[in-house]
Parts: structure tokens; C-alpha cells; sequence
């Protein structure tokens, strides 16, 4: 029988149970199996595929013809989990036609429960509109990768008690504008708690201690497979990098020294067929 996805509306009954969410990223078919099989309920398809997946310093590079992609091969591995898409940077910010526009091709050809955007009161308004069209829409806010440039790259936000207060005002805006749920990346745990208390939706921290509603983390930094920095705030549950490049050694090691592949690797000609080829080929 066909499971059932979690929605949007599950995630926010999480919150009023009193259940903690966790979510994590994944950008494939094998990683969105990985992570469904693990019970994860919320998966995004972030934009920092653009880091672990195609190595560039940032998300920026990353279209929307890519989240698409990613999104169907994760689509294609899970049974269970909320998917979520990011919009990818200047897809949703120049007008509320193109986010419309774009969202809705996120949903219809990545085939994703909802969608993901970064920023305050300043998109309020477009997230409303996305929203109120039947596009589930998660907010992001604190550092949003998508303005790492502006922000002078990733670092703790809202530092200052007027940036924290403006911080908690641009989360009801969004939370008023039809949110389902807030990331919140970077922030002061004060903060973020305070945030979180004032909220009827949930918060996803990351970076932001523990009094969130949930927490996400990188496919690639929790297994340890993403080696150019580990953040503060991540934490590696396997060293996944070394011990697969340890595997290739023995494999390689094996192949040279003969022992791979063996018999229990092998097949070859049944019955008689072995003594009929060698008898063929001496013809």
C-alpha cells in the first residue's frame, strides 16, 4: 500500500504536540532514500547543492532548471517525507509573476510539497501571494545564503537587540503572510527561542541552539562526506569521506594484487559449454 506524505499541516501539528522536527537536506535518488528510510519527515532539496554537490564557494550559481532535477531524483527515492524546493537566487525576488511562475514549475515538474524562500517583510508580500495560489511556502531568515555577499558571508545574525527585535518582526510577517514553517539559520539561541515561543508555526534552527521547533543539517556535513570546512554548528555523525576513500584503497589493493574479483564475484559457462567454446575456438 501507498504511504501517505507528511504535509505541511503535519509539520505544524508537530510543533503543537510538542514534538521536536528533524529535517535534513538530500539532492538524490540514493540520499532522499537514505534519508526516508531514516523517518526523516521534512527534506529539503536546498540550494547548497551548489556546494556539496557542484563545488562552487556559494549558492548562487545554482538554477532553478537544477533544484528541478535534484528534486525528481529525490522524489523518485522517498515514499514518506515532506519535500521541499528551494528558489534558487533571483527566482522569486524581481517579481511576484516570475515567483508565481517559478514555484509552480517547481511544484509541477520537481514535484515538491512546498517550497522554500529567503527574507523578511521585504517578501512577505510575494510569499502571501504564492501561498494564497495553493503554494505551501517555508521562510528562511537570519543569514540566507542566497545574500551571503551582502551579509559579508556566513556569520551569526541579529547580533544587536534591535537587529534581534527586527528579526522577530520580519517572522510574524512572514508567519502572518501564510507561512508553514521558518528556518532559521544563524541566529543568537536567545533569539531564536524568543522566536520561537511567539510563533504558532514552527522554527527549523540551524545555527541557532536548541529551543527551535526542529533543526536541519546537510546531508553531506552530517555523514562527514563534505570536507572543504565543517561549520560550528554541524556535527559529524560519520566520517564518511575517510572511511570511503579507506574502501577505494582496498578495493584498489585487491584489484592489483588479484584477490578481486573472486570466485563468489565471478560467473562463467555452464554444463559443457566451457569444453564446447574452447573446441570451437580451436576451429
Amino acid at each position: 500500500m501507498k504511504l501517505q506524505r507528511v504535509s505541511v499541516l503535519d509539520i505544524v501539528a508537530m510543533k503543537r504536540r510538542g514534538e521536536r522536527i528533524a529535517a535534513l537536506t538530500a539532492y538524490d535518488y540514493t540520499s532522499g532514500q537514505i534519508v526516508d528510510a531514516a523517518g526523516i519527515p521534512f527534506i529539503l532539496v536546498g540550494d547548497t547543492l551548489g556546494m556539496v554537490v557542484q563545488g562552487h564557494d556559494t549558492t548562487l550559481p545554482v538554477t532553478l532548471d537544477h533544484i528541478i532535477y535534484h528534486a525528481q531524483m529525490v522524489e523518485r527515492g522517498t515514499r514518506r517525507a515532506l519535500l521541499v524546493g528551494d528558489l534558487p537566487f533571483m527566482t522569486y525576488q524581481v517579481s511576484d509573476e516570475d515567483a508565481l511562475r517559478n514555484a509552480a514549475r517547481l511544484m509541477k515538474e520537481g514535484r515538491v510539497g512546498a517550497v522554500k524562500i529567503e527574507g523578511g517583510i521585504e517578501v512577505a508580500k510575494t510569499l502571501g501571494k504564492l501561498v494564497r495560489a495553493g503554494i505551501p511556502v517555508c521562510g528562511h531568515l537570519g543569514f540566507t545564503p542566497q545574500s551571503t555577499h551582502a551579509k559579508g558571508g556566513p556569520r551569526m545574525q541579529a547580533r544587536q537587540a534591535e537587529a534581534a527585535v527586527s528579526l522577530l518582526e520580519d517572522a510574524k510577517a512572514l508567519e502572518d503572510a501564510g507561512a508553514f514553517a521558518i528556518v532559521l539559520e544563524l541566529v543568537p539561541a536567545t533569539v531564536a527561542k524568543a522566536i520561537s515561543e511567539r510563533l504558532a508555526i514552527p522554527t527549523i534552527g540551524i545555527g541557532a541552539g536548541p529551543h527551535c521547533d526542529g533543526e536541519i543539517q546537510v546531508f553531506h556535513d552530517l555523514l562527514g562526506l563534505y570536507t572543504d570546512f565543517q561549520p560550528r554548528h554541524t556535527k559529524r555523525y560519520l566520517n564518511g569521506s575517510h572511511d570511503m576513500v579507506e574502501a577505494m584503497r582496498d578495493y584498489a589493493r585487491e584489484v592489483a594484487a588479484r584477490t578481486f574479483p573472486g570466485q563468489e564475484q565471478t560467473s562463467d559457462l555452464k554444463g559443457d559449454q566451457a569444453e564446447r567454446f574452447h573446441a570451437l575456438l580451436g576451429h
